[in-house]
């Protein structure tokens, strides 16, 4: 008997998604699966959740809702031999479409069923785990202003990032990876572990959840010309080409920013603030067993 969890967000996606308890059950027949469904009610309500069905020895975990959902469960299943599976029902959905997980919902159930595993790298950031990709740049500060929205939209993405272009102030930082030590001022300080960000964007291309490795892309702070066309080089998925791009592969980065003792991080898509200047990022290989 394989007991299988769905941690389920009932509001992403605007909350019209269809993922009822009766109707999950009809992917699963109760000879072969005992299944349980959550619902989280708070954000981290999903954390809570996940380490309630382990509790309960599920064996495959489901996170059903979008990058935020998304996040909480895995956090709780890295180094763990439980299953983790999504059914992707949010607005980016960037690490289930890098995983070739379809966004149709009976379709993403049936992919669970057939329990098809890989053993998917897993970023830290001074301890804390990211699936996608975590930044110190601009991007911290898009999010920032997308979440003060309160819209999960396309168009709200939009805005934030044009209004930030123009609010941004970059921060001088000191970057190390592979023996060498830079001073950096950047518009954009982001490292991936993904190829994608949602909404079929992406800075990093080349990334890939398995190679044990992590992409880091650093564009210096540019005018607001430069800015268009890089946005361009983004739009081709050409990121590395941008003649002002700093771009390397490897698994481990340390980044000291100067003269600010608390910084704002986006870590998956979500903001967070740390009291710190000193942050080490490096690659967890095949820690997280993913249902794709």
């Amino acid at each position: 008997m394989t007991h299988i969890h769905f941690i389920v967000n009932p509001i992403s996606g605007k909350g019209k998604h269809d993922l009822t308890e009766s109707y999950i059950k009809t992917f699963f027949p109760a000879t072969q699966y005992e299944v349980t469904v959550h619902l989280t009610q708070r954000k981290r309500h999903a954390i809570e959740l996940t380490k309630l069905a382990l509790d309960q020895g599920a064996s495959i975990i489901v996170a059903c809702g979008g990058d935020g959902t998304i996040h909480e469960v895995a956090t709780e299943l890295v180094g763990k031999s439980v299953r983790f599976g999504i059914v992707p029902v949010g607005s980016g959905n960037g690490l289930a479409s890098n995983l070739s997980i379809p966004k149709e919902i009976d379709k993403a159930l049936e992919l669970i069923r057939k329990q098809k595993v890989i053993a998917m790298d897993v970023g830290s950031l001074n301890g804390a785990y990211f699936f996608s990709n975590m930044g110190f740049g601009i991007d911290a500060t898009i999010i920032e202003q997308y979440e003060k929205s309160g819209k999960r939209k396309l168009g709200s993405y939009i805005r934030a990032a044009l209004n930030s272009a123009q609010q941004y102030k970059a921060k001088q930082m000191r970057v190390t990876y592979n023996g060498h030590t830079k001073n950096v001022n950047p518009l954009l300080l982001f490292i991936s572990n993904s190829n994608e960000m949602g909404y079929s964007m992406s800075l990093t291309p080349k990334a890939s959840l398995t190679d044990g490795l992590l992409d880091y892309l650093m564009v210096p702070k540019i005018g607001i010309l430069k800015q268009l066309t890089f946005g361009l080089y983004v739009l081709v998925k050409k990121t590395e080409k941008f003649r002002r791009t700093d771009y390397v592969q490897t698994s481990k980065i340390e980044v000291e920013i100067l003269n600010s003792p608390k910084n704002g991080v986006q870590i998956d898509g979500e903001y967070y603030e740390y009291d710190t200047h000193l942050f080490t990022i490096e690659v967890i290989q095949k820690s997280l067993q993913v249902i794709c």
